[in-house]
C-alpha cells in the first residue's frame, strides 16, 4: 500500500489557478477560432492573474501562523503569500501589455507567461532543494521561449539562446551546490539542514560551504547581480519590450524573496560568511551597474544596467541577515518592481510608434507627445534615483538603514555614492523625453496609438510607485508580518 502525504490544495492554490489558466490559454491555440484567439488569451490571462492576486491575498490573511504542508516540502506562510501577490500583479500588468502588441502566437505566448508566472510562485515557497530547483527550471524553461518567441524581432532568438546558455549555467551551479548540501547534511530540506550542521557541528565544513558558495552563484544568476550579470544586457535588450518587463521585476522578485528564505531558514550557522559575501556582491552590482549605465544609448540597456545596480541594493538589505534587513527587502521589492515594470512599458510604447529600437536620441519630444507616459517615466526615473517621489525614496532609505544597524557604515556610504552617480544616467532620460524637440519621424507619422490597456499598466505601476511612499505605513506593516515567518 503507498501511502501519500497529505496535500493541503488551499495552499498551493495560486500556484494550481496561474497553472490552470495556463492550459486553458494553450488549448485557445486550436480549439477558438482564429478572429477570437487573441481576445480569449488574453481573457483567460487576466483571469488567471486576477485570481492569483485573490488567493495569494486570502493566503497572507490566512496564514498568520506560517507552516510547511505537503511533506514538508511547501512553506505556507506570510512571507510566501506577500511575494505572490508581487508577482501575480506583475503577470496582469504583463498580459495588459502584450494585450495590444501579441499578433502572432497569441495563445502561447499567454500560456508561458501564466506558466511562468506559476512556477514563480512554487519556488517562493520552496522548503527543500528539490523544489527549489524543480521550480527554478519550471519558470526558467518558458522565460528562454518567451525571450526568443518574437523570432522575427532582430535579436530575439539570440536573446534566448544567450539566455538559456547562461541560465543553464545558473541552473547546474545551483544544483551542484544542492548536491554538495546534501552531501554533507544528508538533508534536503531547509529546517533540517540547519538542524544537521547544528546538531554535528558541521558549520565551516569544506563540502557545506562550498555548496553554499554554488547554490548563492546560481541564485545571483536569476537575480542580474554582478558579477554574475553578464546575460542581462544582451537578453534584455534582444528579448521582446513585454518579456523585458515582465523578466526586469518578477523574476528579481522571486530571486530575493528565495534567497532570503533559504539562508536565513538552512544556513544560519554560515552567516558570518554569506553576510560578507552578499555584501560584496553587491558592491560589485553598485559599482558595475552604475558605471556601465552611464556610456549606454540604448534605453532598454541603459535599464538592464539599472536593474543590476538595485540588484545592488537590494543585496545590501539581504546581506545584514537581519530582521530589519528582511522587512527592508520585501518592502524594496514593491516600488522598484512597478518601477521597473513600468519603465519598460513605457520604452515598449515607444518602440511601437518607431518600429526599432529605442535610444535616447529618438527619445526626444515623447514627453511632450505622450503626455501621460512622459510624466509617469519621469516619476520612474526620479523613484529610481531614490528622489522622494516614490517608494524608491523610502525603499533605499529602509536598506542602508539595515546596513547601518547592522553596524555597515561602509556600505551606506557606498550605496550613497552609488546613487549620486546614478543621478546623471536618470536625469538624462528625463532631459532627452522633455528638453529636445519632437521627432520628424514620429510627427509625420500620425497620432500615436491610443493602447488603453498599455496606458492602465503604466498608471497601475504609477499608483504603486508613488502609494508606496504615501502608504508607507501600511505597506511597512505588511512587510514587517511577513518577515516575521522566517526564522531570526
Amino acid at each position: 500500500m503507498i501511502h501519500t502525504p497529505h496535500v493541503d490544495w488551499f495552499a498551493i492554490s495560486t500556484v494550481l489557478v496561474l497553472l490552470g489558466a495556463s492550459f486553458i490559454a494553450l488549448l485557445g491555440a486550436v480549439l477558438v477560432p482564429a478572429a477570437l484567439r487573441r481576445t480569449f488569451a488574453v481573457t483567460v490571462a487576466a483571469l488567471g492573474s486576477l485570481g492569483g492576486i485573490v488567493t495569494s491575498v486570502w493566503l497572507y490573511v490566512d496564514s498568520a501562523n506560517g507552516h510547511r504542508v505537503i511533506a514538508d516540502s511547501f512553506y505556507r506562510d506570510r512571507w510566501t503569500a506577500l511575494t505572490q501577490v508581487i508577482l501575480c500583479a506583475t503577470t496582469l500588468a504583463t498580459v495588459l501589455v502584450g494585450a495590444d502588441r501579441v499578433r502572432e502566437h497569441e495563445s502561447e505566448f499567454f500560456a508561458l507567461l501564466l506558466a511562468s508566472a506559476a512556477g514563480m510562485t512554487f519556488f517562493v515557497g520552496s522548503a527543500n532543494l528539490m523544489v527549489m530547483f524543480l521550480s527554478l527550471e519550471w519558470f526558467s524553461i518558458a522565460l528562454y521561449v518567451l525571450c526568443a518567441i518574437d523570432y522575427d524581432l532582430e535579436g530575439s532568438l539570440e536573446a534566448g539562446l544567450k539566455y538559456l546558455v547562461v541560465g543553464s549555467f545558473g541552473s547546474a551551479a545551483l544544483l551542484f551546490g544542492s548536491a554538495l548540501v546534501y552531501g554533507a547534511t544528508n538533508r534536503i530540506g531547509f529546517a533540517e539542514i540547519a538542524q544537521q550542521v547544528g546538531v554535528h557541528g558541521l558549520s565551516g565544513d569544506l563540502l557545506l560551504v562550498l555548496g553554499l558558495a554554488m547554490i548563492l552563484a546560481g541564485l545571483a544568476f536569476k537575480s542580474s547581480a554582478a558579477p554574475f550579470h553578464m546575460w542581462t544586457p544582451d537578453v534584455y535588450q534582444g528579448a521582446p519590450t513585454t518579456v523585458t518587463a515582465f523578466m526586469s521585476s518578477a523574476t528579481k522578485v522571486a530571486a530575493f524573496a528565495l534567497t532570503f528564505r533559504i539562508l536565513r531558514t538552512a544556513f544560519p550557522q554560515e552567516a558570518h560568511l554569506w553576510t560578507w559575501a552578499l555584501a560584496g556582491i553587491a558592491v560589485a552590482s553598485l559599482v558595475i551597474g552604475n558605471l556601465a549605465a552611464l556610456v549606454q544609448t540604448d534605453v532598454k540597456r541603459l535599464l538592464a544596467y539599472s536593474s543590476i545596480s538595485h540588484a545592488g541594493f537590494i543585496l545590501i538589505g539581504l546581506s545584514t541577515g537581519t530582521a530589519l534587513g528582511g522587512r527592508a527587502l520585501m518592502y524594496y521589492l514593491v516600488p522598484y518592481s512597478a518601477m521597473a515594470f513600468g519603465s519598460f512599458a513605457i520604452v515598449a510604447a515607444r518602440e511601437r510608434e518607431l518600429g526599432k529600437p529605442v535610444t535616447l536620441e529618438n527619445l526626444a519630444g515623447f514627453g511632450w507627445e505622450r503626455p501621460f507616459l512622459g510624466v509617469a517615466m519621469w516619476f520612474f526615473m526620479f523613484g529610481f534615483a531614490g528622489l522622494p517621489l516614490g517608494g524608491g525614496f523610502i525603499g533605499k532609505f529602509y536598506v542602508l538603514s539595515a546596513a547601518y544597524d547592522h553596524g555597515w557604515t561602509w556600505l551606506v556610504i557606498v550605496g550613497v555614492l552609488a546613487t549620486l552617480v546614478s543621478l546623471y544616467y536618470y536625469l538624462g532620460v528625463v532631459r532627452a523625453i522633455y528638453m529636445r524637440g519632437p521627432q520628424l519621424a514620429v510627427a509625420t507619422g500620425g497620432s500615436p496609438p491610443r493602447e488603453t490597456l498599455l496606458h492602465i499598466a503604466v498608471g497601475a505601476a504609477l499608483v504603486v510607485s508613488v502609494g508606496s511612499l504615501v502608504a508607507v505605513g501600511p505597506l511597512i506593516t505588511l512587510a514587517r508580518h511577513a518577515a516575521s515567518a522566517l526564522p531570526f
